[in-house]
């Protein structure tokens, strides 16, 4: 809420500003959100475009909006959007395909400056993450909000992007600041001006509160966060659950008391893609669960994991989508083996029909240093040697340098989606 947008009326009392610090005393919770983040870090190479409006995305007929700078958004045009909506609403954009793996090298720079400044990271996406300050203030001899204009500052040195920052004493409330702060800027909700800044809010700003659940709050004639704060729970509970009205009742409160959560261990590892027509042959569709596979693999080598359960996902041409799932004998990382269970996982749920989407995820990750299973049949080759090679010759000569002889029969659009 208040993301990429002007503030509300009398919050402008919250930005920090020349000569004017909001008092951010037991504020030790930032929210640091990059501004446009793929489009900025695009940019950085093309300054005679950076006041025009710029789109990044792939280039295929069912390829989605992956970032758009401000310029462009000022047309309508955000994030996941189809491209082809998006060259309607601003058909002089420049549109630029994505840079695979430059986001990744820059966010983990960023986050290396914020874990410099203090140990309690907790990423949430490349972008974005939450840290508590409070234990690095007499360390650093700083305050808060000098902390986050020291971020912006070093963010834009060392990388030449902007940054957004809230500074709050609760993260929900962090975040929204910082969305309200965009772009480069910082907005600081004292403590004691915490239910002054959310009261007169809309409901859709309470984290948690989806289109569904603003519908079921908005019948009860609830508008505001003040509204949900001043609800009798037995009336919230009624509209969203048991669950769902404490959570939004404790929040409309400025109540959240859950804490900076650092490395939060991952839970799984996935890449999918969108076809640019729905195909049906099987050997195209097994190439494509080869490729996913090779890069889920590379992804969980990289991040010294193995997982023990291989998924896919399969979207129809009539956007139905379906999952199926396999859990091996013992945890893996080698293409190979993701590759021959997603095989079979397909072949089991898809006979024939036309598919749009297909998604290859490895689940139940743990350390690479977890016990492997050992057979006592017919040793096979070690594939797993090969591919850490193949590493190796892609670290130092690209993406392209090595991969399997049936992945030069064309050269599909980059992948969509994670990782």
């Amino acid at each position: 809420m208040g993301k990429n947008s002007a503030l509300p009326a009398g919050y402008e009392r919250f930005r920090v500003g020349t000569g004017h610090t909001p008092d951010d005393t037991g504020c030790g919770l930032l929210h640091v959100d990059m501004d446009a983040f793929f489009a900025a870090v695009e940019l950085r190479t093309r300054p005679e475009l950076v006041d025009k409006p710029v789109v990044v995305a792939g280039a295929g007929p069912r390829s989605v909006v992956t970032s758009a700078n401000y310029p462009a958004r000022e047309f309508g045009v955000r994030a996941a959007m189809p491209v082809a909506v998006a060259r309607r609403l601003c058909p002089h954009a420049v549109f630029i395909p994505p840079t695979h793996g430059l986001y990744g090298e820059v966010s983990r720079g960023v986050m290396a400056i914020f874990r410099e400044l203090t140990p309690l990271v907790e990423p949430l996406s490349l972008d974005e993450a939450f840290l508590d300050v409070s234990g690095a203030l007499r360390r650093l001899g700083e305050t808060s909000s000098g902390i986050a204009a020291l971020i912006r500052r070093r963010v834009r040195a060392e990388h030449g992007i902007t940054c957004s920052v809230g500074v709050a004493g609760v993260k929900f409330v962090a975040k929204l600041a910082s969305g309200m702060a965009k772009p480069d800027g910082v907005l600081v909700v004292p403590a004691a001006q915490t239910l002054a800044f959310l009261h007169p809010l809309p409901i859709s700003a309470l984290w948690g509160v989806g289109k569904k659940t603003e519908e079921s709050l908005r019948r009860l004639g609830l508008a505001t966060i003040a509204d949900v704060a001043a609800a009798p729970l037995p009336r919230l509970r009624k509209a969203v659950g048991n669950a769902g009205a404490e959570h939004l009742h404790a929040l409309a409160h400025g109540i959240d008391e859950r804490g900076v959560v650092v490395d939060s261990p991952e839970k799984s590892l996935g890449a999918e893609h969108t076809f640019d027509t729905d195909q049906r042959d099987p050997r195209v569709l097994e190439r494509e669960l080869l490729r996913l596979s090779e890069r889920v693999a590379a992804s969980l080598r990289g991040r010294g994991l193995r997982g023990r359960t291989v998924s896919i996902k399969v979207r129809f041409a009539d956007f139905r989508t379906i999952t199926r799932a396999r859990t091996l004998p013992s945890a893996t990382d080698v293409a190979r083996v993701i590759h021959s269970t997603a095989v079979a996982l397909l072949t089991e749920a898809v006979a024939g029909a036309e598919i749009r989407l297909l998604g290859v995820r490895v689940e139940g990750l743990t350390g690479e240093a977890e016990p492997e299973q050992l057979s006592f049949e017919q040793p096979e080759p070690r594939w797993r040697d090969a591919e850490v090679a193949a590493d190796v010759a892609r670290s130092k000569f690209g993406s392209a340098a090595v991969r399997p002889a049936s992945l030069l029969v064309r050269a599909p659009d980059p992948p969509q989606g994670e990782p």
